[in-house]
């Protein structure tokens, strides 16, 4: 299966060479990957180019952006920069960060799968983050749901659910339209990814409203709302995050913000939700 993986990049020069090294090293080589070196100030640029000199399947875009750090807009948007360079003679097209490190067997394994089943439209491993000289489960990751930082999808599943929005919350809309759609998700908890840079760790507390926005957006309603935020800020061991998340929410209402899905997806979401609240506790 031809792979091609878009990676935004801002200030990575500590990880981006890790995470390019971790593609060479691939079993299955991917067939494109392309950097969006977003803004970066650092060395980030030079060590993608001094890479692409090595791996003709490696280029880099150079992008202008606001170094303003907005979840989901501005990655989304640096993705989209990469991803118009790329022609469509791809099987799956991958998003990740630029702080990934990927066993060997990774690209060849989500082939496997994508193989096996074939209305499977996203695949992913698990991130593990370093904490006390240890590689750890992150906390946000869990079987149910594919992080981020490390996106995987079928040529059909992407264009069926209509790409990526460029909002916070894309991550978890493209897995809930993918359901809608009657795709398949799967994670592989074989599949160890190492995080350099935990989730959220430069997120200011403007940023940190979008979470209640993306859920109003996402149309989920007030009370699924509160469960999902409670969960989140309980997760994140952080009672003002539930604050932040519901204030958020009200703006948005308030401000009658565009919605990401349509009124029957909304209803399919809101149901799937409910579905899985009620698992929960039945």
């Amino acid at each position: 299966m031809n792979f091609y993986i878009i990676i935004p990049a801002h200030n990575e020069q500590s990880s981006i060479g890790l995470t390019i090294n971790s593609l060479a090293n691939q079993t299955l080589l991917p067939k494109k990957v392309v950097v969006v070196n977003d803004n970066s100030t650092d060395k980030t640029k030079n060590i993608v180019e001094d890479y692409a000199k090595k791996h003709k399947w490696l280029h880099i875009v150079n992008s202008i952006s606001s170094n303003k750090h907005l979840p989901g807009s501005k990655i989304i948007n640096a993705f989209y920069k990469g991803y118009n360079i790329l022609d469509d003679n791809y099987d799956v097209i991958c998003k990740f960060d630029a702080d990934l490190i990927f066993p060997d067997n990774y690209l060849e394994t989500i082939s496997n799968h994508f193989k096996a089943d074939k209305n499977l439209g996203m695949a992913a491993g698990f991130c593990y983050i370093e904490k006390n000289n240890t590689w750890i489960l992150e906390n946000l990751t869990n079987k149910d749901h594919i992080r981020g930082a490390l996106k995987a999808y079928t040529k059909a599943c992407f264009l069926e659910i209509g790409k990526l929005k460029p909002s916070m919350g894309w991550d978890t809309v493209d897995e809930l339209l993918a359901k809608y759609y009657n795709w398949n998700i799967l994670t592989d908890e074989s599949l160890h990814v190492k995080h350099l840079k935990p989730t959220g760790i430069s997120y200011n507390k403007a940023s940190k409203y979008l979470q209640g926005e993306a859920m109003y957006k996402m149309r989920y309603g007030l009370t699924i709302t509160l469960i999902s935020a409670l969960k989140l800020a309980y997760k994140k061991r952080s009672f003002s995050l539930f604050k932040d998340y519901m204030s958020g929410y009200f703006k948005a209402k308030r401000k009658n913000i565009e919605y990401l899905v349509s009124k029957k997806e909304g209803q399919f979401i809101r149901n799937l939700r409910w579905k899985g609240i009620r698992g929960k506790f039945l």
